[in-house]
């Protein structure tokens, strides 16, 4: 779809390593990117979570090539075409797409750094032959992802995470629910056979007012949480923040409170984007912040947690 009018999205991304992963010497598996197509709309947040397991060796690296996969999205945005076109685009080719590319450039790493004798002493002879069968399973990750256009906002997920938005009256839904399947830490995946029939997409056409937030978070937030409740009131707190002209504050001390989440809940890496809709009339055509992608990060922070 041709977007003339620019969108007014602030973002901000922040990753922490997991205090778990820390402690057993692991690095961070999840990623993150921001990216504003040319012209400035629309705007493409990606999250994933490597899965971290003995077979899955290689998931932060898979993760990382999740992210920028998703951002060759925007190429697709740009032709002058109405909504309808675009839903049937992100519904039908899109999970299909996403798959290829992500496969393709598995394939390129691969040949590039061939799986190393410490990488597998670690597997069981089902580990192996499974790995000889797949080797995409080494680098298996989920992934998040919300378009954000005038006209539309898109929302994908495969595997566990979780994607809110926050109303202007400060209701929370969630575009996609919360899918049945995953149970304990079971998960979809890049690296299943099929994967493009388990990514869920929402469309929404915009008729209206937009959401004021919009936060998208790998499974290690929600899980640093008592209840639903609990991590839906961090939504709703944040949004009440930016309203109040807290953004910058945001910025600077979410990483700390992520930090906390982890070493006070979950203990699994936790990566957050988010999305606000721009409301400060000072600045109605200041181009946001974006963040490049986040690395694990080693200062301290806050929330409530389980």
């Amino acid at each position: 779809m041709a977007v003339t009018a620019p969108t007014r999205w602030r973002t901000g991304t922040a990753s922490v390593r997991g205090a778990a992963h820390r402690r057993n010497g692991m690095p961070n598996q999840d990623a993150v990117r921001a990216t504003r197509c040319p012209d400035h709309t629309p705007l493409i947040l990606a999250l994933a979570d490597g899965h971290g397991s003995a077979r899955c060796f290689r998931s932060h690296c898979g993760a990382r090539l999740a992210v920028g996969v998703a951002h060759l999205a925007r190429s697709q945005l740009h032709e002058p075409v109405g909504l309808s076109q675009v839903k049937r685009w992100a519904e039908e080719q899109l999970p299909r797409e996403l798959v290829r590319q992500w496969r393709r450039r598995v394939e390129r790493h691969l040949a590039r750094e061939p799986f190393t004798a410490n990488e597998l002493a670690p597997l069981d002879a089902a580990g192996r032959r499974a790995l000889a069968a797949n080797p995409f399973l080494a680098y298996g990750t989920t992934l998040l992802m919300v378009i954000a256009a005038p006209a539309f906002i898109l929302y994908l997920q495969l595997g566990d995470g979780d994607i809110l938005t926050v109303a202007a009256n400060g209701g929370i839904e969630r575009p996609i629910a919360k899918d049945p399947r995953l149970i304990a830490n079971e998960t979809t995946s890049l690296c299943s056979p099929q994967a493009w029939e388990e990514m869920r997409v929402t469309f929404q056409a915009l008729a209206g007012t937009p959401p004021g937030l919009i936060l998208a978070a790998t499974d290690g937030y929600a899980n640093s949480f008592r209840d639903e409740a609990g991590f839906q009131q961090v939504a709703r707190d944040l949004w009440e923040m930016i309203r109040s002209g807290g953004w910058d504050d945001i910025e600077e001390q979410l990483p700390d409170w992520l930090q906390e989440a982890t070493e006070q809940g979950s203990g699994d890496d936790i990566t957050v984007g988010l999305l606000a809709e721009r409301t400060d009339p000072r600045r109605p055509d200041a181009a946001p912040r974006l963040e490049r992608d986040a690395e694990p990060n080693e200062r301290a922070t806050p929330t409530e947690t389980a």
